[in-house]
């Protein structure tokens, strides 16, 4: 049995990604009901959806009552339009730098669409987010402003938080089409904690196939990536859907032992094996992640003392779960308010800390009449 399991609430999110179809044939129509309340509840009511009629015959629908069917087949036409407004904007984003003269790397969901991974297939999408080398990213400033896309938070204090202390500006909408751009330089903060290079992230690009000038990350970094936002983040919202979107990756990525290696010497150089102690201890404990032996080993070595680590075992138990609360664990919502201030704390020294969360809880930077100069960034 998954650990998380054994929480108070049945998380039927976690059931249904994980347990065999004989599991199910049990389940009455209030659990069915409850199921896809959850599921979608935390994006994954296509996702799991999906795996649930994978696992009978085609001609054999799954026994959840008729009415719920409906329900499904709305996330799915969802991830239908979802998907072909990511590929639209990926288009468009491929034009407006298609000049810039530097790798433009797709990140996240949005690059697990564009190179037919796993999680691409399910994923529902907020915003597209992409990444440039620093000294390139005023020029793809510039040229996005130009087709269209306009920044956000114009208030000064935002401004400057963002274009000196952040590892993106602030976010960009198109003035037309109201899709939202995410444009990064590296994967976490200058003044976090962990210190990636994002010159050895774009080092290790791979070219996406028909999209010229778009780029992914190289499978390991990839990965690091999504432990690294799951895990070092202040946001847990859908933590749930994003341990899925790792186990998927270290599932189709596994498949081949360079890739174990290649994953370890990766966070080892990206300054990253706290994160991937995280995520490979997570990632086996609640959706049951194949992983080597001696990865997992090699991991612990990197691991936080043990009183907190019991500690941090507890909370992530919590916060892993789906958010509904017909699956929320006991102490759920303190696990999810203790990692919003970790993620803080992680991310900025404490004077920062201790200045940042005075300025947005005074909402300070709202009265400002002083707005921040909008020219792009200087590398």
């Amino acid at each position: 049995m998954n650990e998380v399991n054994v929480l108070e609430r049945p998380d039927l999110v976690i059931e249904a990604l994980t347990r065999p179809a004989p599991h199910f044939a049990g389940w009455s129509a209030a659990q069915w009901t409850s199921f896809f309340q959850q599921a979608r509840n935390a994006g994954l009511l296509g996702r799991a959806g999906a795996r649930l009629r994978g696992l009978w015959p085609l001609d054999q629908p799954p026994p959840w009552p008729a009415n719920l069917e409906g329900h499904l087949v709305a996330a799915e036409r969802l991830m239908r339009a979802q998907r072909a407004e990511v590929e639209r904007e990926l288009g468009h984003i491929a034009r407006a730098l298609a000049g810039l003269g530097a790798p433009v790397l797709v990140l996240k969901g949005a690059a697990y669409l564009a190179a037919s991974l796993p999680p691409g297939a399910s994923r529902v999408f907020s915003d597209v987010d992409i990444l440039v080398p620093r000294q390139a990213i005023a020029e793809a400033e510039s040229r996005l402003m130009l087709h269209g896309w306009a920044g956000t938070h114009d208030n000064a204090y935002d401004q400057r938080y963002y274009r000196e202390w952040m590892h993106e500006l602030p976010p960009m909408q198109h003035l037309h089409r109201g899709t939202t751009l995410d444009l990064h330089h590296n994967i976490l903060p200058s003044t976090a904690r962990f210190k990636p290079s994002g010159e050895h992230l774009v080092d290790g690009a791979v070219p996406l196939v028909g999209r010229p000038g778009l780029y992914v990350l190289g499978p390991a970094d990839m990965v690091l990536h999504c432990m690294t936002h799951l895990f070092m983040n202040e946001e847990t919202s859908r933590a749930l859907r994003d341990l899925s979107d790792l186990d998927l990756l270290l599932r189709h990525f596994g498949s081949s032992p360079a890739f174990w290696t290649q994953l370890t010497q990766r966070a080892a150089l990206l300054d990253l094996e706290r994160p991937l102690y995280y995520g490979l201890r997570h990632a086996a404990r609640v959706l049951g992640t194949p992983v080597p032996a001696e990865v997992t080993a090699r991991a612990e070595h990197r691991a936080p003392v043990a009183p907190t680590r019991v500690l941090m075992d507890a909370i992530w138990h919590r916060a892993l779960r789906c958010p509904h609360p017909s699956a929320a664990a006991a102490g759920g919502a303190l696990a999810r308010f203790a990692l919003y201030v970790r993620g803080h704390w992680l991310r900025m020294p404490p004077w920062m800390l201790a200045r940042h969360l005075t300025v947005k809880a005074l909402r300070l930077h709202e009265r400002s009449a002083t707005k921040a100069v909008t020219a792009p960034t200087q590398g």
